[in-house]
């Protein structure tokens, strides 16, 4: 499980890390996207708190991720990428894990310092009708809120996963190579010339 504030690097690791590992990156954004446009039950449920503006209860998110897991390509182990966002999350997840026979074996925490943060998001840009943008989402004082945010409901994370001995930090300041290679290590798989993202 990748944990991370935005703008940590965690859906470029996570990708990098899942080729590299044999393994599927499961995003909770590509797992509501996947319910909604296919029209199933929870999707349907989602559907509704996400047209009014409301945020997706937990309850029905887990079972959304349940169910991914649930399927082949992850019987041979998974990455979660931004998924659990709070402790609440957390705890119906272990009892998910459990229930399908799965169980953690690492969370890394992607460390950044916050100036740095809020250059990368701050910097970013989308096209928009031939022209380079930024979104609104992405303004500083926008980012310090979403860091805000993150600090208050996902922050909590990392002492939950330390206290059950899975989390290892990791420095996730420099290069996309070295940040990889630094994650490989905290996962105990040092890289060799040719892996995806080897360095």
């Amino acid at each position: 499980m990748l944990l991370g504030p935005p703008g940590a690097g965690k859906g470029t690791q996570a990708q990098i890390l899942a080729g590299a590992l044999g393994v599927p990156a499961i995003s909770t954004g590509d797992i509501f996207r996947a319910n909604v446009s296919g029209g199933t039950p929870l999707g349907l449920e989602a559907k509704v708190f996400m047209d009014a503006g409301d945020l997706v209860p937990d309850a029905i998110t887990v079972a959304m991720v349940k169910d991914r897991l649930a399927e082949a390509d992850a019987a041979g182990g998974f990455l979660l990428d931004g998924f659990p966002r709070t402790i609440a999350q957390a705890e119906q997840l272990a009892v998910s894990l459990t229930e399908l026979g799965h169980g953690l074996d690492r969370v890394l925490e992607f460390v950044v310092d916050e100036e740095e943060l809020v250059a990368r998001l701050s910097t970013r840009v989308v096209e928009v009708d031939g022209k380079q943008v930024q979104r609104e989402d992405d303004k500083p004082e926008t980012v310090r809120r979403r860091l805000e945010v993150y600090r208050e409901q996902t922050a909590p994370l990392s002492g939950f996963y330390e206290a059950e001995g899975l989390l290892a930090r990791v420095d996730a300041m420099g290069p996309v190579e070295e940040v990889t290679a630094r994650a490989m290590a905290a996962l105990g798989q040092p890289q060799t010339a040719g892996q995806p993202g080897a360095v």
